[in-house]
């Protein structure tokens, strides 16, 4: 039951990920690079919560690519999010240069939760998905513009 309620956290996580990709069109270059970066981590999310969640068939080859997907963005958090780009389509709240620090921490623990995830079987993948559904919402409480 546990897992089950990871694998429901981590899919409205999925869900309001979906969202916040698809608002306002963006039209800054670096808006537009950080919601990409935020379109990979979402669809890697999602292939991974399918399998946990058996909505999707485990696939250990599609599994260690999201992973490999996700891992990689996370690395790109601080390249993506250097520029303060003015443009409205942005979601992200102006703490995320004011708290710098932490910004990058949570980027960081991202990164981490995803590659400490074992995608061996659908369970597996599921007892990892609760740590990566927290560090997504860790940093979209503080960071993104709720809608």
């Amino acid at each position: 039951m546990k897992s089950f309620a990871k694998t429901v956290l981590v899919s409205a996580l999925l869900f309001s990920g979906a969202a916040f990709a698809a608002g306002t069109a963006a039209t800054d270059p670096d808006v537009i690079a950080r919601k990409d970066l935020m379109k990979t981590i979402g669809g890697a999310a999602k292939t991974l919560g399918g399998m946990a969640s058996g909505e999707a068939a485990h696939d250990a080859a599609a599994a260690e690519a999201a992973k490999q997907a996700m891992i990689a963005a996370a690395a790109e958090i601080e390249a993506k999010f250097t520029n303060n780009a003015a443009d409205p389509a942005s979601e992200s709240k102006p703490e995320v240069w004011t708290n710098w620090d932490d910004f990058l921490a949570k980027g960081k623990a991202l990164g981490d939760a995803a590659a400490a995830l074992d995608v061996a079987s659908a369970e597996s993948i599921g007892a990892g998905m609760g740590a990566i559904g927290g560090t997504c919402k860790a940093c979209h409480s503080d960071y993104r513009v709720q809608k």
